[in-house]
């Protein structure tokens, strides 16, 4: 049997390998994926903490939320991300230097 302690790592090295992306990368679609997986690593915390506690699904219930939360907000970004590309025609944040015409 799996234990917690087994989830926490998995996640723990889940949201290290999102934070990296995040600092490191210079494309908007990356960073975009490292923030996805940090909020993975977040609900897969929620889910197992909810699978441990045998009287209470509070866990998986906000697992559910961030997860709706989570494709909402992408759709969102994604499409901030291609409106900054039609026109600015490059995604590396550090190029876009101003936001009015």
């Amino acid at each position: 049997m799996i234990s917690l302690t087994n989830y926490l790592v998995v996640s723990a090295i889940l949201f290290c390998i999102g934070l990296y992306i995040v600092l490191v990368k210079r494309n908007a679609i990356q960073i975009l994926i490292g923030i996805e997986m940090m909020l993975n690593a977040a609900i897969l915390n929620l889910v197992a903490f909810g699978k441990f506690d045998r009287h209470n699904n509070g866990g998986q219930m906000f697992a559910l939320f961030a997860i709706v939360l989570a494709a909402a907000t992408t759709a969102v970004a994604l499409a901030i991300v291609l409106n900054v590309y039609r026109r600015y025609k490059t995604i590396d944040p550090d190029k876009v230097d101003q936001l009015k015409d």
